[in-house]
């Protein structure tokens, strides 16, 4: 059992900066890669950013050079700094986990969702 706690959301100006965070707890081992959701209202949720532990990431084109996603593998923790926020990135963000064991079995842990509001 994995459990995802997520902060650093909350209420900025167009054009600020926040990064979120996200510790994994529990069972925490092999958990090869980390990333963020986002989901509007009316919309479909979304990748983010994702990493692996390795280190390779993937983003969303509509973020890219906007928001950079890091991990610390040490501290099972991820990191999304989102920078020159704007207004169409108001959404919940929900870090996702993934973890793949020895029997290659997949599971999927997700956290509560943190708010982000951008005000124009």
């Amino acid at each position: 059992q994995v459990q995802l706690v997520e902060s650093g959301g909350g209420l900025v100006q167009a054009g600020g900066s926040l990064r979120l965070s996200c510790a994994a707890s529990g069972t925490i081992f092999r958990l090869n890669a980390m990333g963020w959701y986002r989901q509007a209202p009316g919309k479909q949720r979304e990748l983010v950013a994702a990493i692996t532990s390795g280190g390779s990431t993937n983003y969303a084109d509509s973020v890219k050079g906007q928001f950079t996603i890091f991990r610390d593998n040490a501290k099972n923790t991820v990191y999304l700094q989102m920078n020159s926020l704007k207004p169409e990135d108001t959404a919940v963000y929900y870090c996702n986990a993934q973890q793949d064991l020895a029997d290659n079995t997949r599971y999927h842990y997700w956290g509560q969702g943190t708010q982000v509001t951008v005000s124009s």
